[in-house]
């Protein structure tokens, strides 16, 4: 039987979206007040969705405090309080929409988790505006 499993957390971070090979103009066509050069910030919830069989021996799909641990080190120490633009190498290059946060999140974690467990993202950047990776 697989069982899924969910682990919920909360960061702060700031972010510009920006395309550097636009116009200013179009940039803030494209983006809208997102493209303030101060940056904006957003208080994301997470949720990490682990799916997989119930192993016998522990009755775990995956131990909780190992999950809260793992995303503390790669997602929570990594993001929050930090400009992503600026202060994180994940996103030197890459606009930091919720779509790329989702998506490097993944993979951060997906490196460290068992390759028989599934594993999805859902990525809150406002209440009502949220992501999920993979579909």
């Amino acid at each position: 039987m697989r069982v899924s499993v969910f682990r919920k957390e909360h960061f702060n971070a700031a972010h510009r979206l920006h395309n550097s090979e636009w116009t200013a103009e179009k940039n803030h066509i494209v983006f809208g007040k997102c493209n303030n050069p101060n940056y904006h910030g957003h208080n994301y919830e997470l949720i990490v969705k682990v799916i997989g069989e119930v192993d016998p021996n522990t009755g775990y799909v995956y131990d909780m405090k190992k999950l809260s641990d793992l995303i503390k080190v790669q997602v929570l120490d990594r993001f929050d309080h930090k400009n992503l633009n600026l202060d994180t190498e994940e996103f030197k290059e890459l606009n930091p929409t919720a779509e790329n946060i989702a998506i490097v999140i993944y993979d951060l974690l997906r490196a460290k988790i068992d390759k028989a467990l599934d594993l999805k993202i859902t990525l809150y950047e406002t209440e009502r505006n949220f992501v999920e990776y993979p579909v």
